[in-house]
């Protein structure tokens, strides 16, 4: 999978055909061009989120995609390589909304409330984050058989640890972090919801039993 490009070069320009470089106009037209490909880059993004939330993963089309944000289909392709890169650029920008919020939100989430607590609200605020996205998710999590560890797994199960290891100093802080978060793989949270019937609100009341065997209270 291609990498989604970050720089601004696919602001305009979008019909040379004969790859001409775009004429330069100083540190004016440079910070203009930035802010035009942030600009696109949010519409793609919205646009792409409007067809997968009516749609599914599987409408998600290149082509649909570049008429709902009014932009060129060289475009996408540009900045996001192909479809599987534009699925990703879409968790990626939902995830990092959920990591500035338990990094450095308000309580019980972020900073400020009992380790405890917070680890619970956390644990609820993942399964929500897994529902929200879900399609994609499965399709990301099943790419590759270790396709679910890594990058944002890291993150979270770093944060997890780090607050069980301050609710209860001397356990296996790691290994505890990894059951809880267990139940809240794509695959298995899609059978239990879809093929099982059961509602989010039990999974996250079982995640809060399992913490409260782990840590107490």
């Amino acid at each position: 999978m291609r990498r989604e490009r970050t720089d601004a070069g696919d602001a305009g320009h979008e019909g040379d055909a004969g790859g001409a470089a775009p004429v330069r106009t100083g540190a004016a037209g440079e910070r203009r061009e930035r802010t035009d490909a942030a600009r696109n880059r949010a519409k793609i993004l919205a646009a792409a989120e409007g067809i997968v939330a009516a749609q599914g993963v599987r409408g998600l089309s290149m082509a649909e995609v570049a008429a709902a944000a009014g932009v060129g289909v060289g475009t996408l392709y540009r900045r996001f390589g192909d479809r599987s890169g534009l699925a990703y650029a879409l968790i990626d920008a939902r995830e990092r909304e959920f990591q500035t919020a338990f990094v450095q939100g308000p309580p019980p989430l972020g900073p400020g409330a009992e380790p405890a607590e917070r680890a619970r609200a956390f644990l609820r605020a993942l399964t929500d984050r897994t529902v929200e996205q879900l399609d994609l998710l499965l399709m990301a999590e099943t790419a590759a058989p270790l396709a679910r560890f890594g990058g944002a797994y890291d993150a979270h199960h770093a944060h997890l640890s780090m607050l069980i290891g301050q609710a209860r100093p001397g356990v296996d802080a790691a290994g505890l972090a990894d059951a809880l978060m267990a139940p809240l793989a794509a695959p298995l949270l899609a059978h239990r919801l879809r093929e099982c019937g059961v509602e989010v609100e039990r999974v996250k009341a079982a995640l809060d039993d399992l913490l409260s065997g782990v840590i107490g209270g």
